[in-house]
């Protein structure tokens, strides 16, 4: 670490979560109280200076927020109330607004303000003085009651750009009034990351007083400007988590927050807390309701996952070769992905996750062998992990077959109310013991599985646990078919207690592919339940696979 980057690890980042507010005006997202408590809880975990909670003058669910907030002791974060400044011709003690974030009895408010004359002009119609006035009364009248006040320039860049006079001059009236931060905001989110420096580092010049910025992502820029900004002097950074936010989000702390510690030097979060910043990602979007981006970068599953043969070859020797850090830094793991583009180096790497750490170069060759094909046919391994390790058990030459099918019938019928229903019936072997069942369910698939369990419970009891918790089907397109006349790839999921696994089945017939992908995860099931295989990794030794 360079002197420069020692100087900067001895300066504090302050992070203003905006989540539950800013985040909460993404288009479909709807927190319950519930939702915003428990996002609130697990901010102040990991850390964060300020958890901004909702508008209490808005809506009752925010402020019921507030009064849930105040019954609880939170060990690391401030929780603050958001409203503006007081309306025109109205004296601060008798707003609705200001006297709601009183109510609210948080430690600090966030008070944002009109700072580009347009606004001023289109949307306020004052005049100059009597917005100056405004900004002043309203941090004036919060401080007389012993609440931290941090103003937010609404608009600043662009206010700034038009008329850097009147822009400053409001933050000079915030400033005069007492507020402890003043805050830059790009809510349009159309500035550039050289203007935001540039402008950033002329405010930090003109006042001795925490700067903070605010960005929006319409330009794609929201976490770049944050950096720039804290380059330029900012020393207090709002964001929400995942990027959530009106329009195109907000910036993304999951990515300012790493970015600004791992590779720019400041202090954000002790390290123990920084490990757990993809878990506190995949957290949120579940409360959310939000199916998350596999791309995200630091935290997404895609993002330290590696697919072509040579990129894997390089990273086996020296992970920096294509990772920019240490995934582990931020509770990520590094992933291999099997496909038509695998090399020996994927399945060397997946064969030591697995277990098998001395595959000989003949039997790597033939499991990438048989990987190319199936993949040509139109099988993908990159989410099945389940049955590519059965391809690869079944590539060297040990039977993963716990049962044998005989055959199977199903059937779906349609009565004249409009009631649907599927049956299945099937015939199995297993150790030249034939089991003949039959199930019912809410679809062919689903009665097959029912009848596969059924059959198999009597010779493996372990199988009542597992359960199918989701189903996919896409449709490959092949040259000179379409339709239902092309081959459609089925991938299930399974889950017995806490573990879960993916297998995939392809076919031109939906059920036959389902089928394939039942049989595998049950194999893999019961592979990893048994253990009963031994598996030859050299030509002339024996290793036992501890599963």
């Amino acid at each position: 670490m360079g002197t420069e980057k020692i100087k900067k690890a001895n300066v504090s980042i302050k992070l203003f979560d905006t989540t539950l507010r800013d985040g909460s005006q993404r288009e479909k997202i709807n927190f319950s109280l519930a939702d915003k408590l428990a996002v609130a809880s697990i901010l102040d975990e990991f850390g964060v200076d300020y958890i901004e909670g909702g508008w209490p003058g808005a809506n009752p669910k925010d402020a019921d927020f507030f009064k849930s907030a105040a019954q609880r002791d939170w060990k690391n974060s401030k929780i603050v109330a958001f409203g503006s400044t007081r309306r025109k011709n109205q004296p601060p003690e008798k707003d609705k607004n200001l006297n709601a974030l009183l109510k609210a009895e948080t430690p600090a408010v966030s008070i944002f303000g009109k700072s580009w004359r347009l606004h001023i002009q289109s949307a306020l119609k004052v005049c100059a003085e009597e917005n100056l006035q405004m900004v002043y009364d309203s941090v004036d009248f919060m401080l007389k009651h012993g609440i931290e006040v941090i103003f937010d320039a609404e608009h600043f860049f662009d206010g700034y750009k038009d008329d850097p006079d009147f822009a400053v001059n409001v933050l000079s009236a915030a400033v005069q009034a007492g507020a402890g931060t003043i805050v830059l905001c790009d809510t349009n989110g159309g500035s550039t990351t050289f203007e935001v420096y540039e402008i950033t580092k002329n405010i930090c010049e003109m006042f001795d007083i925490e700067i903070g910025i605010h960005a929006h992502n319409d330009s794609d820029l929201a976490v770049a400007n944050s950096l720039s900004a804290v380059e330029a002097g900012a020393r207090h950074v709002q964001g929400t988590i995942n990027g959530l936010g009106e329009r195109c989000g907000n910036a993304n702390l999951i990515s300012v927050i790493p970015n600004l510690q791992l590779k720019m030097g400041y202090f954000c979060v002790p390290e123990y807390k920084l490990k757990t910043l993809t878990d506190i990602s995949a957290l949120v979007n579940e409360i959310a309701n939000i199916v998350p981006r596999n791309e995200t970068p630091f935290v997404g599953t895609s993002a330290f996952a590696h697919k072509g043969g040579v990129h894997v070859s390089a990273v086996m020797k020296n992970p920096a070769t294509y990772e920019h850090i240490n995934p582990d830094l931020v509770g990520n793991k590094r992933r291999v992905l099997i496909s038509d583009l695998s090399g020996k180096s994927n399945v060397q790497y997946k064969m030591s996750e697995l277990g098998f750490e001395n595959l000989n170069a003949e039997q790597s060759r033939i499991v990438v062998e048989r990987i190319k094909e199936l993949e040509n046919k139109g099988y993908s391994y990159e989410a099945a992990d389940a049955s590519f390790e059965l391809l690869v058990h079944n590539s060297i030459n040990h039977d993963t077959a716990f049962f044998n099918l005989s055959g199977f019938r199903q059937f779906t019928e349609k009565n004249a109310d409009g009631d649907l229903w599927s049956e299945a019936s099937i015939r199995v072997e297993v150790n030249g013991e034939v089991e003949h069942t039959a199930a019912s369910g809410n679809g062919p698939v689903n009665a097959l599985d029912n009848a596969l369990r059924k059959a198999l419970v009597r010779f493996y009891p372990e199988i009542a646990g597992v359960k199918l918790i989701d189903f996919k089907v896409r449709v490959i397109n092949e040259a000179g078919k379409k339709g239902t006349a092309s081959k459609v790839r089925v991938l299930i999921q399974m889950m017995c207690r806490e573990k879960s696994w993916s297998t995939v089945g392809v076919s031109e017939n939906i059920i036959e592919a389902s089928w394939q992908a039942l049989v595998d995860s049950y194999n893999y099931f019961l592979l990893k339940k048994i253990n009963k295989i031994n598996v030859e990794v050299t030509n002339n030794e024996t290793q036992s696979i501890n599963f």
